[in-house]
């Protein structure tokens, strides 16, 4: 039995200064998959993501997010119902410690101010269940460590981290192991999977191994249209996919 589609996105239009970011994009996200989206550099990925969460605003088309119109809702409001983005570029507290970044993400989703965070790191209402996902994320060992002192594979496990503080119905990862080692990209990708088991995720990546190994299915972008969606098999087949993205002929 399929699962129900948790987002849908219909006919979605993104312009700047008459160019196509995102055209007439269309794609469902089903309840408890891993769905990658894939495709050349300038192909829309980003641009779609900051439209789901509302960073940047859309000229057309629609988004629904477990039945709510999405371009009714603030930036806030999409966090508030589910939605949680890492993002491409570590952004990170960088003189806190891991625990205190991802205290400071469970506090801010209990929608209590950074005024009393003095006080609020003696509570244990944030400090379980910040320690909870740093363990979650393999990174129980580096909780009081300040965060210019992690690694880059640290940080960006330590940023995921700080998205499922705010208990994500839908976690969205733009390429999460960019700029990692193939040590840190193994131990992210063992992560991933686990991750896959707990939540519904969208996921961007270049790293085609990690794609093809965890995503139930997967979506070509091909400047900003979705040109075929399917599982790893499908689009692996898929003639139009090895044409305009991995440059093969027919």
């Amino acid at each position: 039995m399929t699962a129900p589609d948790l987002l849908i996105v219909e006919n979605l239009v993104k312009r700047y200064d008459g160019i196509l970011a995102s055209d007439e994009l269309s794609l469902t996200i089903r309840t408890g998959e891993l769905h990658a989206i894939i495709g050349p550099n300038g192909a829309g990925k980003t641009t779609l993501i900051k439209q789901l969460t509302g960073e940047i605003s859309s000229d057309g088309g629609s988004m629904s997010f477990d039945n709510r119109n999405l371009r009714r809702l603030t930036e806030a409001g999409r966090s508030r119902i589910g939605l949680a983005r890492s993002f491409q570029i570590t952004s990170l507290f960088q003189d806190f410690t891991a625990l205190e970044n991802v205290m400071l993400a469970v506090q801010a989703h209990k929608g209590h101010s950074f005024r009393f965070w003095k006080k609020a790191a003696e509570n244990d209402a944030l400090t379980h269940p910040a320690l909870d996902i740093l363990l979650q994320m393999g990174l129980e060992t580096s909780k009081d460590r300040r965060v210019s002192s992690l690694s880059h594979g640290e940080q960006r496990q330590l940023e995921i981290a700080v998205a499922l503080a705010t208990r994500p119905r839908l976690l969205l990862l733009d390429e999460p192991m960019a700029g990692m080692s193939t040590e840190d990209s193994t131990e992210l990708m063992a992560t991933l999977r686990d991750l896959k088991n707990h939540y519904t995720i969208l996921l961007i990546e270049h790293d085609m191994d990690v794609v093809f190994s965890l995503a139930d299915r997967i979506t070509v972008l091909v400047y900003g249209r979705a040109i075929a969606t399917g599982t790893p098999e499908e689009i692996r087949n898929n003639a139009d996919v090895r044409q305009a993205y991995l440059g093969e002929e027919g």
